[in-house]
């Protein structure tokens, strides 16, 4: 899957993931690779991803959206 993180500043991340797990508002989720297609707002909280090689990383929102669509995924933050 590839997952991009924005916020007005900067680009956070880019790159192909294993699992992004988000602060949606109905509570935390997960995707995985073939997910349904989703879009959702995001609150403050930590964006956790599992990349390729098996590194997690972590960051920091503020609050955004998530769109997942075709193992495409992109977070648009409201700050990082």
């Amino acid at each position: 899957m590839y997952l991009e993180i924005i916020t007005p500043e900067n680009k956070l991340f880019t790159g192909e993931v294993r699992l992004v797990q988000v602060p949606g508002t109905k509570g935390s989720f997960e995707i995985l690779h073939n997910h349904a297609p989703i879009i959702s707002s995001l609150l403050e909280g930590t964006v956790r991803l599992i990349t390729t090689d098996g590194k997690e990383k972590t960051f920091d929102i503020k609050g955004g959206v998530i769109e997942a669509h075709n193992n495409n995924i992109t977070i648009l933050g409201e700050s990082a």
